[in-house]
């Protein structure tokens, strides 16, 4: 069973480049600003969270494990 993680995103710094939507569309949507936000952190595979992630331009983005609060990026 995967990991439950907690996912959140920094809009202080997000510029809504898209690139996590595209990575890991059913984690992240737009909204109404064209920033992006989390609608289920659990609708794609760790990794590809993980990916999101790491290839936001502003590192806007964290994970940590749910249960345990380990960071897991940045």
């Amino acid at each position: 069973m995967p990991r439950a993680l907690r996912v959140s995103v920094d809009h202080a710094l997000c510029v809504g480049n898209g690139t996590c939507l595209t990575i890991a569309p059913h984690v992240f949507k737009h909204n109404e600003y064209r920033q992006s936000e989390v609608i289920d952190p659990a609708g794609d595979p760790e990794a590809a969270i993980l990916r999101a992630a790491g290839n936001c331009p502003v590192s806007a983005i964290s994970v940590v494990v749910a249960d345990t609060n380990d960071q897991l990026f940045p």
